[in-house]
């Protein structure tokens, strides 16, 4: 990739972190209006669709024939950053050191600029696509209000309809067992986490044993759902993983993790979470005054299932688990789960990039533990969505880090990369 678009990439980053979009509030409009001015300059038309004014999603587009559609989707809102923390002001978007500081610079505003210098590079190239070649800047994609494209695929369909897109959760390399892998996610699993909700009996705190302490009750319920060990499961993108790293299919559940293991602890903790269910509780509300014992103690348990499980199947595993305790149970959401089939034309383009970038490397498909707006294209539209984004010059540990983190940075040249890939992705798809 020339140093121009480089460059190109870069500022445009740098202008996107200064745009303060933490969500909550958002306040998405400020990015999407300043791709807008970018794209335009550049030739490409775009559209605004906002279910209210200061939360914008962005479209833009060069028409193409009847061929497939093929989408680069992105989201502009961020996490929130506190600047205490960090080296440099977080809306800084400074370069220090061939990287780009600022909330953001990994998830995900480098891929947003990314995406949005591909595209325009490839109009002023003239590129006529076979079909249309899409670029959808989103909100709301860190908290999932329906403000963004789980609202743009049921409001305004046909503005982000497409066969094909390339979204985040992927493109690490990882050096396991002697091999170089680039990670491509083409599954997920689902969020859903549901309420606990442990019943007792109120008292005066300095006559505990007039009351029935509810707190104190879920206590012994966390424990149980944090010790629990479901059964495990072997995944078709699980299974390929290990096939890569290992070279042949392996016999079972555990003889998958334990190879996974004996390749290298960072494979062990990337299968484990992938075999089953996870049930992690996470918070916690009792009684609103130190002198209080509350009647009424409310658990929050972060819960991800895999692909095909839904949460009543869960369900009856946890009752189970509980035993008889007094407790009501409600899914506060049920969201993801979903995957692409990895025999299609996408997947051979991300597997042939991968192979010209660093010959004997390998591009591998992986299940991701946590949630993406690729669920909503595969759930509206059967779209084969990837998750792929390449990450060759930033070690992947400190990049898994950074992300939600302090001082969250983006390496130039992987910036660059990025933008390389979704230009090759793009012609090879529709040229």
């Amino acid at each position: 990739m020339s140093d121009a678009l480089r460059d190109e990439t870069v500022e445009l980053l740098r202008e996107l972190i200064r745009l303060d979009t933490v969500n909550p509030p958002g306040n998405e409009t400020r990015a999407a209006e300043l791709l807008q001015t970018y794209l335009e300059d550049n030739g490409i038309r775009c559209e605004l669709f906002a279910k209210v004014a200061d939360r914008a999603n962005l479209v833009a587009r060069i028409p193409g024939g009847e061929g497939p559609r093929l989408l680069l989707l992105s989201h502009t809102d961020t996490v929130l950053a506190d600047s205490a923390e960090w080296q440099v002001d977080p809306w800084s978007g400074e370069l220090r050191d061939d990287h780009v500081w600022g909330r953001g610079a990994l998830d995900m505003k480098g891929q947003v600029a990314a995406g949005a210098v591909a595209i325009a590079s490839l109009a002023r190239d003239g590129f006529e696509p076979s079909g249309d070649l899409i670029f959808a800047a989103t909100a709301d994609e860190e908290v999932g209000e329906d403000f963004g494209l789980q609202w743009l695929v049921r409001a305004h369909p046909d503005a982000v309809r497409c066969e094909y897109a390339l979204n985040e959760g992927g493109g690490d390399r990882l050096e396991l067992g002697g091999r170089v892998l680039y990670l491509c996610a083409t599954a997920e699993k689902m969020s859903a986490p549901f309420l606990l909700t442990v019943h007792g009996r109120s008292g005066h705190a300095s006559m505990p044993g007039i009351a029935d302490n509810a707190l104190v009750k879920a206590a012994s319920l966390i424990e149980r759902l944090a010790a629990y060990r479901p059964e495990r499961t072997l995944s078709p993108e699980t299974t390929a993983l290990l096939e890569v790293l290992t070279g042949e299919k392996p016999a079972g559940v555990e003889d998958a993790l334990e190879r996974a293991r004996a390749i290298h602890p960072l494979a062990g903790d990337l299968v484990e979470p992938l075999l089953s269910l996870t049930l992690s509780p996470t918070m916690i509300a009792a009684s609103q005054k130190r002198n209080v014992i509350p009647a009424r103690c409310d658990v929050t348990v972060d819960c991800r299932l895999l692909p095909g499980q839904l949460p009543a199947d869960a369900e009856r595993l946890i009752r189970e688990l509980l035993g008889d305790a007094s407790y009501d149970l409600q899914w506060i959401e049920a969201w993801g789960g979903t995957r692409s089939t990895m025999e299609s034309p996408l997947w051979e383009v991300v597997a042939s990039f991968v192979e010209r970038l660093e010959p004997g490397a390998v591009a591998t498909p992986v299940m991701v533990a946590g949630f993406t707006d690729s669920h909503w294209l595969r759930e509206a539209f059967g779209t084969v969505v990837y998750g792929f984004f390449p990450m060759r010059t930033m070690d992947p540990e400190l990049a898994s880090r950074l992300v939600h983190s302090a001082d969250e940075r983006a390496h130039v040249d992987d910036l660059a990369l990025g933008a390389r890939f979704l230009r090759e992705a793009a012609e090879a798809m529709l040229g």
